[in-house]
């Protein structure tokens, strides 16, 4: 049952289907652009900054892959079940086909989502559904069945550059994009963006150029071409458009440098403008159920949309959240970051529901990059026990920064004092300056005693003041605000940043590529 309002710049943090039927009223959105998992089985890293050095952090953001497992058996019964007929019809006729499998359990997945998606999408909307090979061909059928046939409107291709390299078949240069609108070709919203004609183009198609442009020169009786020499009172100039109609393919190569966040499935804002911008009016409502780094909502934000996104991953919601701020010198208060912990129940109950998730939305409350990549198993480098690690200034020499290192620690069950004593093993091992502890359960007296022993250091920058060596942050602290007590020029942000910088132009997307 639907319980709020929508708010503007709202992140959630969460399983985008509880998000959806939970939070989501009906018919709210101008137009929805989803970039889910293809199910090819890949696991994507985020990639962090490691202090301002650029050796990078790699931590597993999400896993794409897809299993037959009983919550995949529970979502398939219920769409057989449903009281949607044609629903139920398709996705026996996939069970058929396919058997109990991972593309099944995809298939289920994407589809209920879809039905949501359809049911908060405005009478006038759009949908529009990024996929590659791996399963477009079935997605496109439940796209056919749950927004119906009639309401498809183009398959668009997005070519990007890549490797020339190809094992016995052809170089992969593209992706598709379905779109689909809610209601039938004279009601939803369209708005004409023109591209670019390409400088050849104009010049194959126009015999002569000007200050105004390229043009033909016409008679002005019967429409015929005239040579310039002919140019008279019974001639007119007919000049060449500056741009054409969208076309159903699309150049726009990956995110350039200047937006890179090092987010594996990133797309390049000039293609989200391309589609914002037809199929949304400014100050309309975006979704973008799948965020991951968040490149829907940077765009919608820049061009004066209001958005909402959506991602079950806290690394994904950090990510977009730290890029809103720097991106467009946002607050903390102008953004609505829903469904991570606000109070001690919170906390806990994001803890018992997925530790890791919990640890990660510790880390960045004391502005930590994580360490390693626990849900697969493997450490980075040589940080084993540590869960996050805080940089900040030490010293200078020359023009070079020195760094020292905070080893971070989080806990979310009983603490004791052994837990302080192995922290300072930790601290000796990866030979840093000092070490945080972030625990959910208030710490004991000779847990406090232990820190108190390991004593304290200082830095080259900030001269005989004293800094712990180990200190001890409850949870509720980190809610309160509280920081850890690190030397000053703390570094703000471990995120790869996208740059507030100028965007590249619809014709500099499609150069070199002629009509």
């Amino acid at each position: 049952m639907v319980t709020s309002k929508l708010i503007n710049r709202t992140l959630f943090f969460g399983d985008n289907l509880d998000i959806l039927r939970d939070r989501i009223p009906d018919e709210s959105f101008d137009l929805i652009y989803l970039d889910p998992p293809f199910n090819s089985n890949r696991s994507y890293n985020v990639i962090f900054k490691e202090g301002m050095q650029d050796s990078p952090a790699q931590i597993q953001a999400f896993d794409d892959s897809w299993h037959w497992t009983e919550e995949a058996k529970r979502t398939f019964d219920s769409l057989v079940t449903g009281v949607d007929l044609a629903v139920s019809d398709l996705m026996l006729a996939f069970e058929k086909i396919l058997g109990h499998n991972d593309i099944l359990a995809y298939l289920s997945m994407m589809t209920i989502r879809l039905l949501e998606l359809h049911r908060v999408l405005k009478p006038t909307g759009s949908v529009y559904l990024h996929c590659d090979p791996t399963a477009s061909h079935y997605l496109k059928i439940v796209m056919d069945e749950v927004f119906g046939k009639r309401n498809f409107r183009n398959e668009i291709i997005w070519l990007y550059k890549g490797r020339e390299l190809a094992h016995k078949r052809y170089s992969r240069k593209h992706d598709t994009i379905f779109f689909y609108t809610k209601s039938d070709k004279y009601s939803f919203y369209w708005k004409d963006i023109a591209e670019p004609l390409e400088e050849t183009s104009r010049k194959a198609l126009a015999r002569y150029k000007d200050e105004k442009g390229y043009f033909i020169l016409r008679y002005k009786k019967g429409g015929g071409f005239a040579p310039l020499e002919k140019e008279g009172a019974d001639t007119y100039r007919q000049y060449l458009p500056q741009g054409v109609p969208p076309r159903d393919w699309y150049y726009a190569d990956y995110a350039r440098k200047s937006e890179q966040l090092g987010y594996p499935t990133q797309k390049p804002e000039a293609l989200l403008e391309r589609i914002i911008k037809a199929s949304s009016p400014e100050g309309g409502w975006v979704l973008d159920p799948f965020c991951g780094c968040g490149t829907t909502p940077a765009v919608a934000e820049r061009l004066k949309r209001n958005w909402i996104g959506i991602d079950i991953s806290t690394l994904a919601v950090n990510l977009v959240k730290h890029r809103l701020i720097s991106q467009f010198n946002l607050g903390l208060k102008d953004l609505n970051v829903d469904g991570l912990p606000r109070d001690m129940n919170g906390a806990k109950e994001l803890f018992h529901r997925d530790p890791f998730e919990y640890e990660y939305w510790a880390l960045d409350k004391v502005n930590a990059v994580p360490a390693k990549s626990k849900r697969k198993g493997k450490m980075r480098g040589a940080d084993k026990g540590v869960d996050g690690v805080i940089v900040f200034y030490k010293d200078k020499s020359g023009d070079d920064w020195l760094y020292g290192r905070a080893v971070v620690q989080v806990k979310g069950g009983a603490v004791q004092r052994k837990d302080i004593a192995a922290l300072r093993g930790d601290i000796e091992r990866e030979k840093a300056d000092s070490g945080v502890f972030i625990s959910l359960e208030k710490p004991t007296k000779p847990m406090f005693e232990e820190a108190v022993e390991a004593g304290h250091f200082t830095t080259p920058l900030t001269g005989k003041k004293e800094f712990p060596k180990i200190q001890l942050l409850t949870v509720d602290e980190l809610l309160e605000g509280k920081p850890p007590v690190l030397p000053a020029g703390l570094i703000k942000n471990y995120f790869k940043e996208a740059k507030a910088s100028e965007y590249e132009s619809e014709k500099d997307n499609q150069k070199g590529l002629d009509i």
